[in-house]
């Protein structure tokens, strides 16, 4: 069985817009493209190794999907060695205009496609980047483990990693690691049902009791 794992820089706020460079994503007027660049260290650039170092697919989002398309194809380093030849499955209204090597469209269905490519055997499916597809998964319970590297800064507005939607679920922490500039990586991995309980044990007050009625 395969895991969908999402791999994702993210602010404090919660924005993963434009993190390479600032032409990368400039939609909605988002001014700040770039924003990792300065933090990256030896040992943020190590766990980016591990994480292309295994056998993988590539799971994205049309946008996504264009962004790397006309990038590394073009580029002879690591991390390029290890996307051209992957299997990239993308989500898309047009999969005609789908012409980087190795590249499958996911079809009309996207959810039923990516719980049959689970079930079959072959590398873990990692997504990078791809927001709106990050939260139609997360809607749908089938993403099983989220990498964030947290950054250290506020960006105010752009792309959010989550939205409202997201089906309820706890994580457990397995990996945690930071570097000398701050970045926070964190490994996340499902970890069941929400559990819920109360600090509160002794009887409420009258007035807790009214504050309870007036905020149903």
């Amino acid at each position: 069985m395969r895991k969908i794992i999402a791999a994702t820089f993210v602010s404090l706020d919660g924005v993963m817009q434009a993190p390479g460079g600032p032409e990368e994503d400039p939609v909605g007027g988002f001014e700040f493209g770039g924003w990792t660049f300065h933090y990256f260290d030896e040992v943020a650039g190590t766990v980016m190794e591990e994480l292309f170092s295994r056998p993988f697919a590539l799971l994205l989002g049309r946008r996504t999907y264009d962004i790397f398309a006309a990038y590394w194809p073009y580029q002879k380093d690591p991390i390029g060695d290890a996307f051209n030849p992957a299997t990239k499955y993308v989500a898309t209204h047009r999969p005609e205009s789908l012409t980087w090597q190795n590249t499958q469209w996911l079809g009309p269905d996207v959810v039923a496609r990516l719980k049959e490519l689970k079930q079959e055997d072959g590398p873990d499916l990692l997504i990078q980047g791809s927001g709106n597809l990050i939260q139609t998964l997360l809607a749908n319970g089938l993403i099983d483990e989220i990498r964030l590297m947290i950054f250290p800064l506020l960006l105010g507005k752009g792309k959010r990693l989550f939205g409202d939607n997201a089906l309820p679920a706890a994580f457990k922490l397995t990996k945690s690691l930071t570097s000398t500039t701050g970045i926070i990586m964190a490994t996340y991995e499902r970890g069941g049902e929400i559990k819920t309980g109360s600090f509160v044990t002794e009887e409420p007050s009258d007035a807790e009791l009214e504050r309870r009625r007036n905020w149903k």
